[in-house]
């Protein structure tokens, strides 16, 4: 029974390391994006490579104890044989850990914000590229006319009318 779950828990590890290692680009920009969430990622990365260690560590069952050996050691040979005894007719149950509610709830809302953070940083993302395309497509030269300008900034067209109207030749002028 030990050796089976013991077998099963280091296939399961072997496994959730496999997934992790494909499916993780732990050089995403997602990873990189934020001073904070680089500190974290890199935390987490160096506290699954320890548990990766440990997990390695105690995979293999432990040796068995040697009593024989102890008895001959020791002057008091009924401790020994007691001790023995007791090793012998225990079976503890196996240890087994389940994520506590409240630190998944947190998790998962730090995972829905992250996403969240993601989608916003893509839209502006998409909304920069088009601003560029915009501005590469209608680049002012020499030859660009005042009517030209005002098709393609009409805000600006709008407010130069405006002080054209209110009589403000030189507002916009360094030294008045």
């Amino acid at each position: 029974f030990v050796k089976s779950t013991m077998r099963s828990q280091a296939t399961a590890r072997r496994v959730v390391r496999t997934l992790t290692t494909r499916n993780l680009d732990w050089t995403a920009p997602v990873f990189k994006g934020d001073a904070e969430v680089a500190s974290q990622v890199t935390q987490f990365r160096s506290w699954v490579a320890a548990a990766e260690i440990m997990a390695e560590k105690y995979s293999s069952p432990p040796a068995p104890i040697d009593f024989a050996s102890a008895k001959e050691s020791v002057d008091d040979k009924a401790l020994i044989e007691s001790l023995e005894k007791i090793y012998n007719s225990s079976t503890p149950p196996p240890e087994t850990h389940e994520w506590a509610a409240e630190d998944r709830s947190s998790k998962d809302a730090q995972i829905e914000e992250a996403k969240a953070r993601l989608a916003f940083t893509q839209e502006m993302i998409a909304d920069t590229e088009r601003e560029i395309a915009f501005m590469e497509a209608n680049r002012t030269t020499r030859e660009t006319s005042a009517t030209e300008l005002a098709e393609v900034y009409p805000d600006i067209a709008e407010e130069i009318e405006d002080e054209i109207d209110r009589r403000e030749w030189f507002k916009d002028t360094v030294a008045k």
